[in-house]
Formats: structure tokens, sequence, C-alpha cells
């Protein structure tokens, strides 16, 4: 573990206050969900939680099966990481950080469609957006909130209607996996 320096005190409903620095360093918004764990040696650990997460092997395969069929560069990311990328471009944004402007498209909780290449959308931090020439950004919506986002690349060519309704229908499909 990484020391910090920072000292909390608990208050009398047990609550502890993380710092404003930690938290945007680790990009942890209100309302997010923390994972709490113990280790051996008495230490409590915070981790952020993500529903997406734990369908991580599911993603890596649904993924695949979208860039195979729509011959596409297919994400699949919770608001942090990029947790699945399948087709040509998959290198440049496995396990990446998603980019803010990824952040802000999930936040509209709409299907976002761009075929103009001034208006791409960097999926992943330090993109370099010239090469994409079409993308469609699907959040992925729980409980009124966005929990992630289904996004389609294209370098070289125009993504197509059939490839917004993949990506509406796969974003719908891995809600309702992680509400059984």
């Amino acid at each position: 573990m990484k020391a910090t320096g920072i000292v909390r005190r608990i208050d009398e409903l047990g609550r502890i206050v993380i710092p404003k620095e930690i938290r945007r360093t680790l990009r942890i918004r209100e309302g997010d969900p923390l994972e709490i764990y113990t280790d051996r040696e008495g230490g409590i650990i915070l981790k952020k939680y993500s529903p997406i997460g734990e369908l991580a092997a599911f993603a890596r395969d649904f993924a695949e099966a979208l860039s195979a069929t729509l011959g596409v560069t297919a994400i699949i990311c919770d608001r942090d990481t990029v947790l699945a990328a399948s087709g040509d471009n998959k290198r440049d944004y496995a396990e990446r950080p998603v980019s803010g402007s990824l952040e802000d498209a999930m936040n509209t909780r709409k299907v976002i469609k761009n075929n103009d290449a001034d208006s791409m959308i960097p999926l992943v931090s330090g993109e370099n957006q010239a090469l994409t020439t079409s993308q469609i950004v699907a959040p992925i919506i729980m409980d009124g909130q966005p929990i992630g986002a289904i996004a389609l690349a294209v370098r070289g060519g125009m993504i197509n209607e059939s490839a917004q309704k993949a990506a509406e229908t796969a974003s719908a499909f891995l809600r309702r996996q992680m509400t059984q």
C-alpha cells in the first residue's frame, strides 16, 4: 500500500471522509459504490465496484461477437476502464482508462452516432482520433444511472443503422445480465 500521510477520524456514525485529492485521483464520484475488504494485517481496503466488471469474461466474448458480426472495433467499458475490446484496433483500447469525453457521452444517457471526423469522441485517454471515421456510443443504464458503454468504431468507413441497433441491443442485453 502507498502511504498518503493523510489521517482522518471516524465520526459517531462510523463514517470516514475520503480526501478530495484521493477521490479526484481515483475518479471516485459521489454515489459511486465501493467494495470493502480486510487484509490479514488488519487493514481495510476500499475498491471501486464495477457491476460490469463482474461480467468481464462475458463482456470479452460479447465484444468479439459484435466485432466479428459487424466488422468493427467493439469496446465495452465501465465508467473508468475499457473492460473488453475486439477488432483490428483492440490493442489501442484494451484495459485503458476511458476519456473524459466518453464519460460525458455516457452521462447524456443517449446513443451517439458520429460520421463526421470533427465530432469524434475519444474513447480512451490519449487516443488519436484522426484515425476514426465513424463511431457509435451506446450507454449502459442501470437504475437510471450510466454504468458503462458499448462503443463501435470504424477506421476508413461508415457505420450503418444496423450497427447502431446492434449497439443499442447489446447495451440493453448487458443491463439485463447485471440485474439477474
